[in-house]
């Protein structure tokens, strides 16, 4: 996602923190289509850096403030961590989640994802003004 601001071409990263099979916590740094993920922001970054080309060097770094906002909601945060719990408690039983459960944490992370990248648009929006 390339945004013109001040004359340059600004690529936005996001960095989230993700829980991975085994509900370790990780970070997902994301640039448009590209992503990578690593054991802090900083290794998830550097990772995501090293597939960006040369104009894409130019970035906007967002850090995720995990505060509810009009992009996603304190109920749909709250539903996400619940649903994340049931999900391991069910992964550590090798058991998964009913599918309408697992249907519907796969539409919040989707939507926290599209929530991150709403929100970098907002804020290059506003930098742009």
């Amino acid at each position: 996602m390339n945004n013109r601001l001040s004359g340059k071409d600004m690529t936005t990263v996001a960095i989230l923190p993700v829980s991975d099979a085994s509900g370790e916590r990780l970070y997902r740094a994301i640039a448009g289509n590209k992503q990578s993920t690593g054991k802090t922001a900083g290794e998830a970054l550097d990772a995501l850096t090293a597939q960006l080309e040369g104009n894409e060097l130019d970035t906007l770094l967002i850090l995720q403030s995990f505060r509810p906002d009009w992009f996603f909601s304190a109920f749909e945060q709250q539903r996400l961590s619940e649903l994340m719990n049931r999900w391991r408690t069910a992964r550590d039983r090798g058991q998964m989640l009913p599918p309408e459960q697992q249907a519907e944490l796969d539409s919040l992370v989707e939507a926290e994802l599209k929530a991150a990248t709403a929100r970098s648009a907002a804020l290059v929006q506003q930098l742009s003004q």
